[in-house]
């Protein structure tokens, strides 16, 4: 068939590459997000799916609304038989939605209808999911509630950063994508109506949310931290300052007296730094202070000076 692709993030990228490289589609323009500022030295950067695209010579639009009149009208003149999107970024109006004959496909990082929205991957973690997935459906105009053609699952692991899990459904999602493009080429897939009960929805989540609450139970806090990493990152105040948090640990063994650490309270050793929580104490993995390189907590502490009783909040 005929595709556009559209999408942005480097999540997208696994998708894009195996429609030009495994499939037989012919992928005649990519629709990703405006270039935008990225970094610390804020330099406007092309999305990783558009760098891809101008790899391989690929047209490449870059409108700022699906509904520019530019836009719609140079999609129609590309007579696209059906559009796959993943983690595009844009909402998609209704006369966008029309112009491909098979409509568009769209890459979902969960098992819908199971946490719709920006951020499927991260509630899954942060909700203690023990499975998640990827779903190929047909995008309609309510929320990621069009009809399923099919699904992949992945089991999620105690130590799974949202970074991790997500790394793999691009991977499975992308195999799932091009079998599904398959399938509607030769008429071998229908899209199923996603059933009623189960809807759950995964709102975007800021760097607000990031911030690590200490006065929960450890392994929501755990939960918290994983969900969250790499992006936005978790992070708290220590002596008025932000530092960012990495991944905890659950300790194998903590003293009696260490084990009543108050939620956020600091306790450093040798090679090892706990901090309380509602119920047990976890082992901080690595911090970054504000305009500091990132390091291990143990060397943070002593570089610290930690005194008795200080905490982070």
């Amino acid at each position: 068939m005929r595709l556009v692709f559209a999408g942005t993030p480097d999540t997208a990228v696994p998708s894009l590459r195996a429609l030009l490289d495994t499939s037989h589609h012919e992928v005649v323009a990519v629709v990703t997000r405006p270039d935008a500022p990225a970094g610390r030295g804020q330099h406007v950067v092309r999305s990783p799916v558009g760098k891809l695209a101008d790899e391989h010579g690929i047209e490449l639009l870059t409108p700022h609304s699906s509904k520019d009149a530019d836009f719609l009208g140079r999609l129609a003149e590309l007579r696209p038989e059906a559009c796959a999107a993943v983690a595009y970024g844009g909402l998609l109006g209704q006369e966008a939605l029309d112009i491909p004959e098979h409509g568009w496909v769209n890459l979902h990082f969960s098992l819908l209808p199971a946490w719709r929205g920006a951020a499927p991957v991260q509630a899954a973690i942060r909700a203690g999911d023990e499975f998640t997935g990827a779903t190929t459906f047909r995008i309609v105009r309510e929320l990621d509630a069009g009809p399923v053609f099919g699904v992949v699952t992945e089991p999620v692991r105690p130590d799974d950063t949202a970074g991790d899990l997500l790394g793999r459904l691009a991977e499975s999602g992308a195999r799932l994508l091009v079998s599904t493009l398959d399938g509607i080429a030769d008429g071998s897939v229908e899209a199923v109506p996603q059933p009623a009960d189960g809807v759950s929805y995964a709102q975007k989540i800021t760097p607000e949310d990031a911030r690590v609450d200490f006065t929960l139970p450890a392994l929501a806090v755990d939960r918290h931290v994983r969900a969250v990493t790499p992006e936005p990152g978790a992070w708290a105040e220590f002596r008025g300052k932000r530092i960012k948090l990495g991944p905890l640990r659950h300790p194998d063994e903590v003293a009696e007296l260490v084990a009543r650490l108050a939620p956020g309270e600091l306790s450093a050793g040798r090679d090892r730094v706990l901090v309380g929580t509602a119920t047990e104490p976890l082992e901080l993995g690595e911090v970054q202070m504000q305009g500091k390189k990132r390091m291990h907590a143990a060397d943070w502490a002593r570089g610290s000076k930690l005194e008795q009783g200080e905490r982070l909040t």
